[in-house]
């Protein structure tokens, strides 16, 4: 009898640390997604309104333009970020808006242009079998991020490139910009953007790389594969 109270009480014990440990995994997941959201928004938000205090002496109809940018958001940015908060709070009524996918990814592009960065998109191949929901947010998250970078780091006028090529093995997705390379993270870095990045890709056994170029800017190249039955 002693003996199978001892089991019961272990198990429950395994049962709690369990929930525990699936907790603490949710809790770091939206805190990545938090991040994804503040940093980039931060990005185009600080980024257009230096903008706007410069083009306000010189062309109030543009200032006006950037400040609605800004507006914009600044509220889509909010909006995210109680949706999580509801979900860390286990709020019922919290949205249910599914994640960004691929399908997404032009919105991205054309939210980031409004920050001033010339952002050249090309997409190649087609896929084999679909990528599991979970490794489509990465490959956004992993964009978002690239540019969020390059927007912060790599100075003005720069110019990105962003390559999505499917090939037989899985999604080859490549963010380049001109800009200062060297002034930039790498995943070596100790930012919490970039190693974040690496961290969601090696969740679905892909790879990245993320240096300055050898002949002046930066890029950032993942790879995630298709998940084999």
């Amino acid at each position: 009898m002693q003996t199978l109270e001892d089991r019961t009480r272990r198990l429950e014990v395994e049962r709690e640390q369990e929930r525990e440990l699936a907790a603490a995994d949710e809790r770091s997941h939206i805190a990545r997604e938090m991040h994804d959201i503040v940093a980039h928004s931060l990005s185009v938000i600080i980024t257009q309104a230096d903008g706007a205090r410069y083009a306000s002496e010189q062309d109030p109809e543009i200032a006006r333009e950037t400040l609605a940018t800004i507006s914009n958001t600044g509220r889509g940015s909010l909006r995210e970020m109680r949706r999580l908060l509801g979900v860390l709070r286990n709020d019922g009524e919290a949205s249910t808006r599914p994640l960004p996918t691929l399908a997404d990814v032009p919105d991205l592009l054309d939210a980031t242009r409004k920050s001033g960065l010339d952002i050249e998109f090309s997409s190649a191949g087609a896929p084999r079998r679909e990528l599991p929901a979970g490794a489509e947010l990465t490959a956004y998250r992993a964009i978002q991020e690239a540019l969020t970078n390059v927007v912060k780091h790599a100075g003005p006028s720069a110019r990105a490139t962003v390559n999505l090529l499917w090939d037989g093995r899985g999604l080859n997705l490549h963010v380049t910009d001109n800009g200062r390379g060297a002034g930039a993270l790498s995943t070596e870095d100790t930012g919490q953007g970039l190693r974040g990045m690496a961290e969601r890709v090696a969740l679905y056994d892909g790879h990245i790389l993320a240096e300055p170029a050898a002949g002046g800017g930066f890029h950032v190249d993942v790879f995630i594969p298709y998940t084999e039955d």
